[in-house]
């Protein structure tokens, strides 16, 4: 017999309110366990159900619900103990369900999705921003003060509004004469979990990092700041699945497009370049440049990054792989393989994991680095959550405990 406590959940027989009840377990005949609370068979899932989301205690609003971004954060908040969402937003489907939209949450509880114009953020406490590039300045602008966010938009990410307007096309907003705005932009914290996780306790914005960005800088920043590899020539080779260019329709994307074939885009000018630089940079206390070349590859989920760096002069392979070692072994999400292991993006799939590893390149001096995530999870609504968990002094890995998916 052990014993549980529950705030309020609802059994066939009435509800049990906040206090301790006893939980047994007794096989039938058939040698089933059936549990059972006070002498009551728990019968009533949907009851379940119910009484848990009446119980979170933290009102969520997703705006721009319909992507896959926001269709990612619905499913990791399923199981999340005190986020419940009480606002949706997607213009274009507006007016229709959630589970119309993305049948495969359907089971889920949740608000009909409505205009951001139409949005009542009195009944709110925190935010997720899932909207496109350029739309979310204006929009958080607006939004009440009291309000937690973590945008997932690249809108917050760059610190300098020049370089946001060479590599996104288009001028930022921080650049008008309004006062508001630029105090927006200054206060917005950049949220790499485990490399800023001090900063980001104490945000009333956070701007979540780039998929790309989150694969690579976390291998290099411990090593850079330890000074143990060189601030030049540094190649980065990344790959993702399709779902990181987002669920618009685009020729490039269809499937006759991408099935079968490797595809390399932004050669020289993806726009992740000034974040992962900015990132670095900071890391390094001085101006670094990268080679970088993202792929498309024909799946669905996943990312690899494969870091070519040079060592600092001395150091060995084995430097590298202990101060990977030591700055991640307490983390809950980053894991350093075991050496010679070969990071898999199978092995990250649907779940909030990097994994990586470091390996001697066959040219003395330099060493190659894995990184893999899932593009989705880790490299956008999982790295939300977790900051948000953070940011709301909750344990930072709740709701995030998803396992891997593989096969």
């Amino acid at each position: 017999m052990s014993t549980a406590t529950f705030n309020s959940i609802c059994f066939n027989q009435g509800y049990l309110l906040k206090g301790e009840v006893k939980i047994s377990k007794v096989k039938n005949r058939n040698q089933r366990v059936k549990f059972y609370v006070g002498g009551a068979s728990v019968l009533s899932t949907k009851c379940m159900q119910s009484s848990e989301k009446n119980k979170k205690e933290v009102r969520i609003g997703l705006l721009g619900a319909s992507g896959y971004t926001g269709a990612e954060i619905v499913r990791l908040l399923a199981n999340h103990p005190y986020f419940g969402i009480t606002l949706m937003t997607a213009d274009r489907k507006a007016g229709q369900s959630m589970g119309s939209v993305f049948p495969h949450l359907i089971t889920q509880d949740l608000p009909t999705m409505v205009s951001v114009k139409d949005a009542d953020f009195s009944s709110v406490d925190a935010v997720f921003c899932c909207l496109p590039h350029g739309t979310t300045q204006e929009i958080i602008k607006g939004l009440p003060r009291h309000l937690k966010i973590v945008d997932l938009s690249a809108d917050f990410r760059l610190r300098d509004i020049a370089e946001y307007e060479e590599w996104y096309g288009q001028p930022h907003s921080a650049s008008d004469l309004q006062l508001v705005f630029p105090i927006i932009q200054k206060e917005a914290v950049y949220g790499l979990t485990e490399i800023s996780r001090e900063d980001v306790k104490n945000a009333r914005l956070v701007a979540n990092p780039g998929c790309y960005p989150t694969s690579i800088q976390l291998p290099l920043v411990p090593l850079i700041k330890a000074k143990l590899i060189e601030h030049r020539n540094i190649i980065i080779d990344s790959k993702s699945g399709v779902s990181g260019a987002g669920r618009g329709a685009k020729e490039a994307n269809l499937y006759s497009e991408i099935a079968e074939g490797i595809y390399s885009y932004g050669v020289t000018k993806h726009r992740h370049v000034p974040e992962i630089e900015q990132g670095l940079s900071d890391a390094a206390q001085s101006k670094i440049n990268v080679s970088f070349t993202p792929h498309l590859m024909p799946m669905i989920r996943g990312m690899q990054s494969t870091i070519y760096i040079e060592m600092s002069q001395g150091v060995t392979v084995e430097d590298l792989y202990q101060q990977l070692r030591k700055s991640y072994e307490d983390e809950e999400f980053v894991k350093l393989l075991d050496k010679g292991v070969v990071p898999r993006t199978h092995n990250v799939r649907g779940s909030n994991y990097c994994f990586m590893n470091v390996f001697p390149d066959r040219i003395p001096g330099r060493a190659i680095i894995i990184s893999v995530i899932d593009n989705l999870v880790k490299g956008a609504s999982g790295q939300a959550l977790q900051n948000l968990n953070i940011m709301l002094g909750f344990p930072e890995n709740t709701g995030l405990l998803y396992q891997p998916l593989f096969p």
